[in-house]
């Protein structure tokens, strides 16, 4: 521990029950955090509130911090913000304890010849990296340099202005990791990314691989609870029965891989009995009657081989969503089962806006909506001047042609590292070499680098293959730039400074992109504080940083959304599509039809699928004590596995078991139950940390991407996380 370390102190201490409470029964209230916590609040002494943004997920629900002598006391959700509504999930109120975890990076680190790090000064840090930059870009081009970050309010700015100004196209979200298949698939049919379902309203909503109750947006999961008591039709569609089963009317345990077949099965019910939207397709789309051609033989029998879910059940949802539309809609989903997970995830974002579309339920109350937005306008160039368009183009655009732009394939970016390609990454608050794709392929890639920076504010598994470690301050110790939101009236919310920091030498994001491209000489891009530029963004839409300080959230009412309005669809024909010139010249076929997933399991193997936790984001929240003490208490690193399939295996519920792979073999005890689909295994993607310096978390479970084969899926560049087969045995046996 450096000098500028302080020694950890008791934080939340008596909260670890009130979490449990909360995170594993997907609870709507937390008011027994703060019971926990009524003596801290309530201990006098200079007390001061500050509106800040959650950082356990990319959701960024706002609350209210409340300090007490310069220490945070508790947190309370803003019920303003739209996201959380007055709540915050177990996941954000553990969260807060990383700002005082003793596992915090406190000074920069370089890696010496031995391969251990050692504490040097922030000046001989950016000294060093700029001369390696320079070199790089001297010998190869900027093209050579990249950038991988999960998008965070500063972050997303900082970190593409810097590789631009050094002239690199090359940057890159966790999309490829998470939910690129999605957005890219959607993208082709409907020119958006994104949708939302409008839950609360409808009459029916079918959620693919996407849980509420495991998410969680307090939001989210109030409009669930609302759908449910007012009857609508709530169906999921998942291999595992996921806690969101407590709102939902029925199960369809599918097989995983296979969603693809049912969506196209289910249109094809629609379209030969006449029961879709007519007058809808007819007016908003093109390619509708080549489509249709092409699934005429994707019938419910067919699809009940491929998916084992019977036909008359395949059927029937058909006609009840026939009944219901346009108050229905198939949910967009997230990372869940199509948003990077197989060889067909971006065929099956398709069908599934194709689907929709036979509903007629774009922009219908109940159906599938595009809410408005809002974003910063133009700003004064003389002082937040322009950053010259990089003259190549991102590394992946070519080879997956359909990949968003704004995401591209961060894992082609490693491949072209492990070829050598690329000399130089950053990485911003991405653990890449843990949660991405293959541990040990995207291991060797990051240490063919030249240069390996990683920004982070504890040592991750991608930060011990780095170079240099920069420790950035934690969330509640920094501002940042303006967090616009899009919904049916949108909003503007800020991630203010709610503590001082508690490592002097850490410093925020903003700070350290500003000092790297002053060091690698193209700091003119960069003459501005945080401060100046989030006010600059406030003051373009009316607003200004000091106001919304003060409320945390600020909304506009003349850009409120309203039903009925037909979209603008952003796609080359200005219509729908239901065929698209782009995926069929990427190789696609010109609709979706059926595509197998890449590798099937055969005899007693499973396919392992995984998936989020109620108190857990994927690594993001391993190393919270609280929480994993939850983890540790209600055994959550079990792996799932199907009561009949276990008999045949001679294992029993608690069982140590040993999950294998040509990738990867580790041991862990077995969760039996009937709660889950007989060809897959099911593991919680939160554990299995392999970074000592992480104590909490070190050497807990197992980790899902040690036993996922480096692959990304055809035309769109996503990492296929579920294309994995595994081999399970009872330990011993």
């Amino acid at each position: 521990m450096s000098e500028n370390a302080i020694t950890r102190r008791s934080f939340l201490a008596g909260s670890a029950g009130a979490v449990a409470l909360a995170g594993c029964a997907g609870v709507l209230s937390f008011d027994a955090w703060s019971q926990a916590h009524a003596e801290e609040s309530d201990a006098g002494g200079q007390t001061y509130t500050a509106h800040s943004l959650c950082n356990a997920c990319s959701t960024k629900c706002g609350f209210t911090g409340y300090v007490v002598d310069g220490r945070l006391a508790k947190l309370l959700g803003d019920a303003d913000h739209p996201y959380a509504k007055g709540k915050l999930c177990a996941r954000g109120y553990g969260y807060s304890q990383i700002a005082y975890s003793a596992d915090r990076l406190t000074d920069p680190l370089k890696k010496n010849e031995d391969g251990e790090f050692q504490a040097i000064s922030w000046d001989e840090a950016y000294a060093e990296i700029a001369e390696k930059v320079k070199a790089i870009i001297g010998s190869d081009g900027p093209e050579a340099l990249a950038v991988v970050h999960d998008p965070r309010p500063s972050g997303k700015y900082y970190a593409k202005r810097f590789m631009n100004a050094l002239g690199s196209a090359n940057v890159y979200t966790h999309g490829a990791a998470c939910n690129l298949s999605k957005e890219s698939g959607f993208t082709q049919v409907i020119g958006s990314g994104n949708y939302e379902s409008d839950v609360a309203n409808s009459k029916m909503t079918m959620f693919i691989g996407r849980s509420y109750a495991d998410a969680i947006r307090p939001s989210s999961v109030m409009a669930l609870q609302e759908a449910h008591e007012r009857g609508a039709h709530i169906v999921l569609v998942d291999p595992r029965c996921s806690n969101s089963k407590v709102f939902a009317d029925e199960w369809v345990p599918i097989n995983p891989g296979t969603d693809l077949a049912l969506v196209l099965a289910m249109a094809q019910v629609l379209i030969r009995e006449g029961r879709y939207d007519k007058a809808y397709v007819a007016e908003h789309s093109v390619g509708f009657d080549e489509w249709a051609a092409s699934i005429a033989d994707h019938t419910p029998e067919w699809a009940e081989k491929i998916t084992g879910i019977p036909a008359t059940t395949i059927a029937r949802l058909a006609f009840e969503f026939a009944e219901a539309a346009p108050a229905a809609s198939i949910e967009p989903s997230w990372r869940g089962a199509f948003g990077c997970s197989y060889q067909n995830s971006g065929e099956t974002a398709r069908a599934i806006a194709c689907f929709n579309t036979l509903l007629g339920c774009w922009n219908q109350e109940g159906g599938a909506l595009f809410t408005s937005s809002v974003s910063a306008g133009e700003l004064d160039e003389a002082k937040f001047p322009a950053v010259p368009k990089p003259a190549g183009k991102q590394l992946g655009a070519a080879e997956y042609p359909l990949a968003l732009s704004s995401m591209g394939s961060n894992l082609y970016a490693a491949r072209m590292a492990k070829e050598g390609a690329l000399k130089g990454m950053f990485f911003y608050n991405s653990n890449m070499a843990a949660g991405y794709s293959n541990t040990a392929y995207l291991a060797e890639a990051l240490g063919s680098l030249d240069l390996c920076v990683v920004i982070d504010v504890q040592m991750s598994e991608t930060a011990q293959l780095a170079d240099y470690v920069l420790p950035d301050t934690s969330y509640l110790e920094r501002l940042e730039l303006p967090e616009f939101i899009g919904g049916t009236v949108p909003c503007v919310a800020l991630r203010d400074q709610v503590i001082e920091k508690v490592h002097p030498n850490t410093k925020p994001v903003d700070e350290i992109f500003t000092e790297l491209a002053e060091a690698c000489g193209v700091g003119e891009y960069f003459p501005f504080t945080v401060e100046d530029l989030a006010d600059a963004q406030l003051q373009s839409v009316g607003l200004s940083l000091d106001a919304l300080k003060t409320t945390g959230v600020a909304y506009f009412p003349d850009k409120a959304f309203t039903y009925g309005k037909v979209p603008k669809w952003k796609t080359p024909t200005e219509k729908i599509q239901f065929t698209s010139e782009a995926a069929e010249a990427a190789g696609l076929p010109a609709g979706p039809v059926w595509m197998e997933p890449a590798v099937m399991p055969a005899g007693t193997q499973l396919r392992l699928i995984g998936g989020k936790q109620a108190v857990h984001s994927h690594t993001m929240t391993a190393n919270i004590e609280d929480l994993m003490q939850i983890t540790k208490d209600y055994d959550l690193t079990r792996v799932w596995i199907n009561a009949d399939v276990a008999a045949q295996l001679g294992i029993a519920d608690g069982d140590e078991v040993e999950v294998s792979n040509s990738e990867h073999t580790g041991t862990c005890r077995a969760k039996v139950t009937q709660r889950i689909n007989p060809t897959a295994l099911f593991m919680p993607s939160h554990y299995g940390c392999s970074s000592p310096e992480q104590h909490t978390a070190y050497d807990v479970g197992l980790r899902q991407m040690d036993f996922v084969p480096f692959h990304l899926e055809p035309v769109y560049g996503a990492a296929m996380t579920q294309e994995a087969i595994v081999s399970v045995k009872k330990v011993g046996a």
